[in-house]
């Protein structure tokens, strides 16, 4: 037994009863008992500690479940809200949508499947207007040759009467036939136009490192420039990855456009750039007519024109729109009547699908 114990008890026993035999029987039983009670309290007290333990481990578990689900239902509301875009209705806002349980995995099922037949509905929309977009090209292929043949006809007509004819024909004559032969022309560029305008971006573009400043200079030699009307370059342009028949056709019809809406007695036209990062942003200004902020747009459209000028066939801006987009680009501009006109553009310094 233990001893503070035995001796607690007998400490309390009268001095008959301490000598007693039959004591140590007693206190046999009394330490059997301490013993027992002392061995189920540590068992309890090892017993609440591997509980406690298990309540501490399960505590952190459903934390941790309970964190995962949360997280699930943030993801959900996201998407609820990337739904928006797709126009949900009134009464199916995210604000009093029911987020709890299958309520919520039904709703989206429901959106997923709207978006999964919306997208389909697109595909089908483009395929077709791929197809359309096919048979346009090859209408407009097909009109520019049986076009072009008659048009050489009366060209090379008009050539033999002016010359067969020369003694015979009067002045009203002969500037009609003048007049036939520039509007045979006129149809001619209209032609070629429609054609450069269907085929870009119906093939694939090659890229390469091209000169632009050597793309300005044949440009100048290409086109008919008046004496009235001077190109400036502050600066030499840049060595860019392009393709130099597309950045020739580009700076064409923008430089031409200056000089046929130039109503200066001393024209200029000057190009530059700056170097953004990953663009290059060129410009073209000119101190012509000008143009309207109503008709920023509508010039970018096919065969739109702010007025009849017979030099212009109504197409070139819209090349330029297009060639512009296959680099990667935007265009814009910048106008006061009377002043004069800025074209600004940007050109991606790595085209996408360069080769």
């Amino acid at each position: 037994m233990n001893s503070l114990l035995k001796r607690q008890i007998r400490k309390y026993l009268s001095q008959d009863l301490a000598s007693d035999k039959n004591l140590k029987q007693f206190l046999y039983a009394v330490n059997n008992s301490y013993i027992n009670f002392d061995e189920q309290f540590s068992m309890q007290q090892r017993a609440m500690g591997i509980s406690s333990e298990e309540l501490f481990d399960a505590n952190q578990q459903l934390r941790q479940e309970s964190l995962a689900q949360q997280e699930v239902i943030d993801k959900l509301k996201r998407v609820i809200e990337t739904l928006k875009f797709y126009e949900l209705p009134e009464q199916q806002n995210t604000d009093n949508l029911d987020l709890d349980g299958l309520k919520l995995v039904d709703f989206i099922d429901n959106q997923t499947k709207e978006i999964i037949q919306i997208n389909k509905q697109r595909e089908k929309l483009l395929d077709e207007l791929a197809y359309q977009n096919q048979e346009l090209s090859d209408y407009a292929h097909m009109v520019s040759h049986d076009l072009k043949s008659p048009l050489r006809s009366i060209d090379s007509l008009t050539s033999w009467l002016k010359e067969d004819y020369e003694d015979k024909l009067d002045i009203a004559g002969k500037e009609n036939l003048k007049l036939i032969r520039n509007n045979v022309e006129k149809m001619d560029l209209l032609i070629n136009g429609i054609l450069e305008y269907s085929t870009i971006g119906k093939t694939k573009v090659e890229f390469y490192i091209v000169d632009v400043d050597k793309v300005i200079e044949d440009v100048k030699d290409i086109i008919n420039i008046p004496d009235h009307i001077s190109i400036i370059k502050k600066l030499r342009l840049p060595n860019i990855k392009g393709n130099k028949y597309r950045l020739q056709q580009l700076f064409q019809n923008l430089i031409t456009n200056a000089i046929n809406y130039n109503d200066k007695t001393k024209g200029f036209i000057e190009i530059g750039f700056e170097d953004q990062h990953d663009f290059w942003q060129f410009y073209v200004k000119d101190n012509g007519k000008g143009i309207d902020e109503a008709y920023f747009e509508k010039i970018f459209k096919t065969f739109q024109k702010l007025e009849n000028n017979p030099e212009s066939t109504g197409i070139g801006l819209s090349i330029v729109n297009k060639i512009v987009d296959i680099f990667g680009g935007k265009i814009w501009l910048e106008s006061n009547v009377g002043i004069g006109t800025t074209f600004y553009f940007t050109l991606k310094k790595e085209p996408h699908g360069t080769t």
